[in-house]
């Protein structure tokens, strides 16, 4: 049978569609495009903003009207948070965001009798058990991702996420060495620790371990693969932490810290766990302990209650903290989060407005940084030619380009003569 998958939304998406693919070779079925002709159309689907929602509705009627007759089957977050709306939209078999092999079971038995719409979601806030899934990466790709961590109990105002995902479940420390020694074993040449909220690794299993053990043990299981962090809590940043990860001599000097606002008072109604001051302890502490690392965060502009000075003051932080890269987001109103009640909603013009204003000082940023590496030599790992040059990325995250032959996979020391278009340029040094 051949199936396509569509995939929307964050990295440990990305790596359950990666693991639903593997099986699905391992069962003797065919990938296809998701444009072309398939048996069964899956669509993998977010949930982290009313946009994201409306994205995955559409990537389903899409779906439905390519497939006629064959299989359309809707997993992750948003059919978690809406089965009803997703079952609306006529697909054949509606999971959440957990038990992957048996949503595929429950595919391959709609794709032999077609028994009627199936509708199979479980209480996420009842989870404690963590899914293990195959780790590794899509075809042809030099980085791997292993999801070492599911669920989350910050509760941000402004996120439905803990209640698509419940609880806070890891992988076992050794399970994950394990894991990460395979994938050294299978030629990946880096991998990223990813997951929900990767802070809390360890809280559930109440061992005294925490993600530094976690660190240590996978850096150690493969000595030869890079391996790299997903998004941490600032919290997470204690001069304990980075003197031992900077001890890591594979561990890539990249961080990417969840901001969302510069301002204490936005950051409160947020319901974040941390102050401004906390969080530049966080980033001095990092820059104290790593040699110019690659410091990336999220924002969120036009927070419910949002003034022009508090705007203000997060613009005023944001270049104190002098990111490499930032992602900004206007703020998007999500039924069923704290938010979405709250009193003072900024008008969408001006959350938009401020997003542009913050993306153009993310932008000098980003080419102030990458204007300071001229001159530097990087080892960078090379993953595809586009335009004539291979590009790759250096370790701590920026991305590379180089003229080369046949560097695909390949990891190379770089001089950096300059930076373009948001990367470093050079030339492969012996």
């Amino acid at each position: 049978m051949k199936v396509a998958i569509y995939t929307l939304g964050c990295k440990v998406n990305q790596y359950e569609t990666q693991a639903m693919e593997r099986e699905l070779l391992r069962r003797g079925h065919e990938l296809a495009d998701f444009e072309g002709p398939a048996d069964a159309y899956i669509v993998n689907t977010c949930t982290v903003t009313a946009v994201s929602d409306k994205k995955c509705r559409n990537l389903i009627r899409r779906a439905r009207k390519m497939a006629p007759d064959g299989v359309v089957a809707v997993c992750g977050c948003y059919a978690q948070t809406a089965p009803e709306s997703v079952a609306a939209l006529g697909v054949d078999l509606v999971a959440g965001s957990a038990g992957r092999m048996d949503f595929l079971n429950r595919l391959e038995e709609q794709l032999r009798a077609r028994s009627g719409q199936v509708v199979a979601v479980d209480d996420a806030m009842k989870r404690r058990a963590f899914e293990r899934l195959p780790a590794g990466g899509l075809a042809e790709r030099t980085r791997a991702m292993l999801k070492v961590e599911d669920g989350c109990v910050n509760f941000c105002a402004y996120c439905i996420i803990p209640y698509a995902r419940g609880p806070v479940r890891s992988l076992p420390l050794n399970e994950a060495a394990e894991q990460v020694k395979a994938l050294a074993e299978q030629g990946y040449r880096e991998v990223v620790l990813t997951g929900i909220e990767i802070s809390s690794w360890g809280h559930d299993l109440k061992n005294g371990q925490s993600l530094i053990n976690l660190m240590e043990a996978v850096c150690a299981a493969g000595p030869d693969l890079r391996v790299r962090l997903g998004s941490l809590e600032p919290r997470t940043i204690t001069e304990d932490f980075c003197r031992r990860a900077a001890a890591l001599p594979n561990l890539c000097p990249h961080f990417h810290l969840s901001l969302q606002s510069g301002c204490d008072a936005t950051l409160k109604r947020m319901n974040r766990k941390y102050d401004t001051a906390r969080y530049l302890e966080s980033v001095e502490l990092l820059r104290a302990h790593f040699e110019n690392p690659g410091l990336t965060t999220d924002l969120i502009t036009g927070f419910p209650g949002e003034t022009e000075e508090e705007f203000a003051q997060t613009l005023a932080f944001i270049r104190k903290c002098a990111f490499s890269a930032m992602h900004v987001f206007p703020y998007s109103r999500r039924p069923g989060t704290p938010a979405a009640s709250m009193p003072d909603q900024v008008p969408k013009e001006v959350r938009e407005d401020r997003a542009r204003r913050a993306i153009a000082a993310a932008a000098e940023m980003e080419r102030a940084w990458l204007s300071a590496q001229a001159g530097s030599v990087l080892p960078v790992l090379f993953e595809e030619e586009k335009g004539g040059l291979w590009r790759g990325h250096a370790p701590n995250y920026a991305e590379v380009r180089a003229p080369g032959e046949d560097l695909h996979n390949r990891l190379r020391q770089v001089l950096i003569e300059g930076a373009e278009d948001g990367a470093l340029t050079g030339r492969i040094v012996p």
